[in-house]
């Protein structure tokens, strides 16, 4: 077994969801050993819960700006490989940055900064670097998702011509309709959570799994936002129509104020020969639509399904796996990476995946702007 890589981490303490589902992730395949951490703005609650969740205090630093000049202090074999992103959205951009110039490797959570132009210039000092860079589009690690991209690269639904995604959510409702409520949450502010809310957080995870799966680029997008409220600045609803070729259109819808739903995203794409649907709920069952035939149901574990698939599934058929594995089996790719090691490049969201998720965000931001109109894509 390899050396476990030295892993960093900025953000996620308390009780955040996301520090959780990150720190499992990574040691679910023995891969990593949190190393040094700023779990929290103030350095006594990063000490409490690093004493919590039971790893060495000596490296807890008291801000980002100290973890890197320390860490740089200490010969290369000692100091962290590697840095997990996990804090609020305006944040990212000069973490990432200041990684990358100090030759760090980066996992960061989306939107990967705030506006395209950061992500551009993010890409330029990764391209100096030379490191690894993840974006933790988490969806793109279940078994499933990854046996639809294979299945598509191998013709099975022929030319593509139909592309419906969605992911609907209902967090935001009970709090949107009181103003007072609605200064609680970090999204609705765009001083933390960058031009948009509901595509910057959620639209771009659907529109990553349409790219992600069907190995096409969106090249215009037509976007409504709904906000609500006159005086909410942050979208909580939004459509896009897309379109990938002259023949090859979909939709894009996501909302957080979709009552009652939880965590609703799903894709399906149709070709000439047959159509694959995929829902993040039931992400076991792969659906198979073909004219004149049952509908067919792929599950993870089976020798049917592709090695990518197979590669990120870790129990017998018919054990569900979710969230934990399908994060852990990014890191996995990015550990795979760090280490020289050969992988696929769908085992992991790179930095172009990021500046496409920003690109997309702003292209819908200027679509509804300008009056609901089509915006070309770089």
């Amino acid at each position: 077994m390899p050396k476990k890589i030295r892993l960093g981490i900025l953000g996620g303490g308390g009780d955040s969801l996301i520090g959780v589902l990150h720190r499992v992730a990574a040691f679910i395949n023995d891969n990593y050993e949190i190393t040094g951490a700023v779990f929290n703005p103030k350095f006594e609650d990063s000490l409490a819960f690093a004493q919590e969740i039971d790893i060495p205090t000596n490296r807890i630093y008291k801000d980002f700006d100290t973890l890197v000049e320390e860490e740089m202090k200490l010969p290369k074999e000692e100091r962290i490989q590697v840095c997990s992103i996990l804090t609020p959205n305006f944040l990212h951009f000069p973490m990432a940055k200041k990684l990358l110039d100090n030759g760090f490797h980066v996992i960061c959570e989306k939107p990967m900064t705030t506006t395209y132009d950061e992500a551009k210039i993010l890409q330029g000092a990764l391209k100096k670097a030379g490191t690894v860079f993840a974006v933790t589009h988490t969806y793109t690690g279940y078994p499933m998702a990854r046996q639809m991209r294979e299945m598509i690269k191998q013709g099975a639904l022929g030319k593509i011509h139909k592309v419906d995604a969605q992911y609907y959510q209902g967090w935001i409702n009970p709090i949107i309709h009181d103003p007072e409520k609605r200064k609680t949450t970090w999204r609705l502010n765009p001083e933390k959570a960058g031009i948009s809310s509901c595509m910057g957080d959620i639209g771009v995870h659907a529109f990553n799994m349409v790219e992600y799966t069907t190995g096409l680029k969106v090249k215009k997008v037509l976007c409504d936002f709904n906000y609500l409220y006159d005086d909410n600045q942050m979208d909580v609803d939004g459509t896009a129509l897309i379109r990938m070729g002259d023949h090859i259109k979909g939709v894009i819808r996501a909302s957080q104020v979709a009552t009652a739903e939880e965590n609703g995203l799903a894709i399906a794409i149709y070709g000439d020969k047959a159509g694959l649907r995929w829902e993040q709920e039931n992400p076991n069952f792969l659906y198979v639509l073909k004219e004149g035939e049952p509908m067919q149901v792929f599950k993870p574990g089976h020798p049917y399904n592709s090695k990518l698939s197979l590669d990120g599934t870790k129990l017998p058929p018919g054990h569900p796996e979710g969230i934990f594995d399908a994060m852990a089996n990014i890191y996995l790719g990015v550990a795979k990476a760090i280490r020289g090691e050969k992988y696929n490049d769908g085992e992991f969201p790179t930095m172009l995946d990021g500046v496409r998720g920003l690109n997309f965000i702003q292209s819908t931001v200027d679509s509804h702007k300008k009056g609901n109109v089509w915006i070309d894509m770089d």
